[in-house]
């Protein structure tokens, strides 16, 4: 059993830092949970105070149903993968692997099926002889896994494991800790800043900001109705478009003014009628990049909402090409298809669906409609 429950947890260094404030959290026996956000907003301390490297300064922390507040991290039934690896330089891999089985006084013919057992997976039996400075990045980082699989642990906590790998050896580590997770059936919890990694890994992501939780929720609903203007701008790549708009309605049909151009909302989303305290303020609109074409049977149907901005720059990145656009004064980004003629220097003509409008209050930063 390796549910976690975390119960307003508190991190306060010396001089009254909040580290972090009021964390809340559970987590269910085998799910993959994902800490996502910018650096400094507590993440890696929240996943340092499961591991029990960090104390809790307030709040209780349980895993399965066992109070770990005062509880030592070997006593834990946790493994750490670190971000720098960690290995010691002068063993071998196998011995990095078995190291801490031995200091347990585990069976030598137990270390080493375990050991091989997990080589096999991680795909790096022919390593086992070698030292960590004959290695690869991509390399360390497996025999890092490794190291923490031996110990069958209840939970894995991994500190942003590929911050230190290449683009391309990042994506294929992904799938290798997907397929991990799969094979071992435990509870892991991952810490990252790519939210990238976050959307594309976790059953759950918990998406942090100045040490305060802003939302936990499964990747696909923190894209389609992020909480805040901070989750819809962190979550999605290159990210949301932020428009300063004024709401109008006439009649039952609410219109947003953006500096002339009147853009129609959907009357199934605003029929609650709690756009009526907006009329006539500012409000902020985000539209994803990718909601945005240029192409002409999407602008022919019906609804669609159309502007016309400048072309700044005009990137084509093969399956799509990123226009850097300018709109009454305002920097947006569509991603549009490859056989798209827009050129630096043009007037387009892009349209976006009406649903796909999001809408925040200014001040509060919460959003208002999804």
């Amino acid at each position: 059993m390796a549910s976690i429950s975390a119960r307003h947890i508190y991190k306060i260094y010396p001089g009254d830092v909040m580290a972090v404030k009021d964390f809340n959290l559970e987590i269910e026996d085998k799910e993959f949970i994902i800490f996502v956000g910018p650096s400094g907003c507590g993440k890696s301390t929240t996943l340092r105070m499961i591991a029990g490297l960090e104390e809790i300064s307030k709040g209780e922390l349980y895993i399965g149903n066992r109070l770990v507040n005062d509880v030592p991290p070997k006593d834990r039934d946790i493994a750490m993968v670190f971000q720098n690896y960690a290995l010691y330089p002068h063993m071998t891999v196998y011995k990095n692997m078995a190291f801490g089985l031995e200091l347990r006084k585990t069976p030598k013919d137990e270390i080493d099926k375990r050991v091989h057992e997990a080589a096999k997976i991680l795909e790096i039996e022919h390593l086992l002889d070698r030292k960590p400075k004959a290695l690869s990045g991509g390399q360390r980082q497996r025999v890092a896994l490794g190291r923490a699989m031996v110990r069958n642990p209840a939970v894995f906590l991994l500190d942003e494991p590929l911050s230190n790998l290449d683009a391309k050896l990042r994506t294929s580590m992904r799938s290798s800790i997907i397929k991990l997770h799969k094979q071992l059936a435990t509870t892991f919890i991952y810490v990252t800043h790519d939210q990238t990694e976050a959307m594309t890994m976790g059953d759950r992501i918990v998406v942090m900001r100045d040490a305060i939780v802003q939302q936990v929720d499964t990747p696909q609903n923190l894209y389609d109705y992020p909480c805040n203007l901070f989750v819809a701008g962190f979550i999605g790549s290159p990210q949301m478009n932020f428009i300063d708009a004024v709401v109008e309605k006439k009649g039952d049909q609410y219109i947003l003014d953006v500096g002339g151009d009147k853009l129609n909302l959907p009357k199934e989303k605003t029929a609650d009628g709690k756009l009526d305290a907006y009329v006539g303020k500012t409000v902020k609109m985000g539209v994803r990049p990718e909601d945005m074409k240029d192409d002409e049977e999407f602008m022919a149907k019906p609804g669609i909402n159309k502007i016309k901005a400048q072309v700044e720059v005009s990137e084509m990145m093969g399956a799509e090409i990123y226009l850097y656009l300018e709109y009454k004064n305002q920097n947006m980004i569509a991603r549009v298809a490859p056989t798209s003629k827009a050129k630096s220097g043009d007037t387009v003509e892009l349209g976006f669906n009406p649903n796909k409008i999001h809408l925040f209050d200014v001040e509060t930063e919460l959003t208002i409609m999804n």
